[in-house]
């Protein structure tokens, strides 16, 4: 669902708009209007908008000003100035300062939808581009917890130099990737290692701790029955015994 603000001093022109453009068929839910650059600066910063159409010559604060503010409020805003001939020089120049597109007065049915579906296309491909970001952030997590996550000295601070990220931000990234704690995640998958290792082989206690990663014996006896809630022994001992 998009958002819109329309940003003109001439109330025609703002009505004109509105009644001019079939805002569902564009996926534009919600449509709001500012008489001024000043006012719309307002209104932008709780409304939030995806889009935005302004004018370029406003009384208190101009579109070009406004685009300048409103950007560095929200970079990933699409904007579009709505420009006399008059003022098209300042056009030009606002497209290198950031502004995403124009349309030239007197403005039609047809102009005003097809610079909307421009910006929203430019939108669409910022979207496809974070989304495909995120899946190799995600894969690139993976595979370095794949080679390292049963080292005794892994840790999230050591992935997060590896990967080249700060420990906060692996830290989000992680959560969101699997719905725990890295720590929460690195214990679980040592402890199912070791559940395995402990069916599977007459390895020692102190060998296998050391295969999944804890240094010390005694801690991993004490994690390990947190988790499963008996000691090695009692977990190899009872699934035995289940299968008598």
């Amino acid at each position: 669902m998009l958002k819109l603000l329309i940003v003109d001093d001439e109330p025609l022109i703002r009505r004109g708009i509105k009644s001019l453009v079939d805002f569902d068929l564009l996926n534009i839910k919600e449509v709001r209007e500012a008489k001024n650059g000043q006012e719309a600066l307002e209104i932008f910063k709780d409304f939030k908008p995806h889009l935005v159409l302004a004018d370029i010559n406003m009384p208190k604060m101009d579109g070009l000003t406004f685009t300048e503010h409103a950007k560095a409020i929200s970079p990933d805003v699409k904007i579009a100035l709505v420009t006399g001939y008059d003022y098209f020089d300042y056009a030009v120049q606002a497209l290198k300062l950031g502004v995403d597109d124009y349309v030239l007065k007197p403005i039609s049915k047809k102009d005003i939808e097809e610079v909307l579906k421009k910006l929203i296309a430019k939108l669409e491909v910022k979207n496809t581009e974070e989304i495909v970001g995120k899946f190799e952030e995600e894969n690139e997590i993976a595979a370095f917890l794949n080679d390292h996550q049963f080292e005794m000295d892994f840790s999230l601070k050591k992935l997060s130099d590896l990967m080249g990220y700060s420990s906060n931000h692996l830290s989000t990234l992680f959560k969101k990737k699997y719905g725990v704690t890295f720590q929460d995640y690195l214990l679980q998958v040592r402890i199912d290692k070791a559940k395995r290792l402990i069916l599977t082989t007459s390895l020692k206690n102190y060998e296998i701790a050391e295969m999944v990663g804890f240094s010390d014996v005694n801690y991993f006896g004490t994690r390990f029955k947190k988790i499963v809630g008996m000691s090695p022994k009692q977990y190899k001992d009872q699934v035995r015994k289940g299968h008598d």
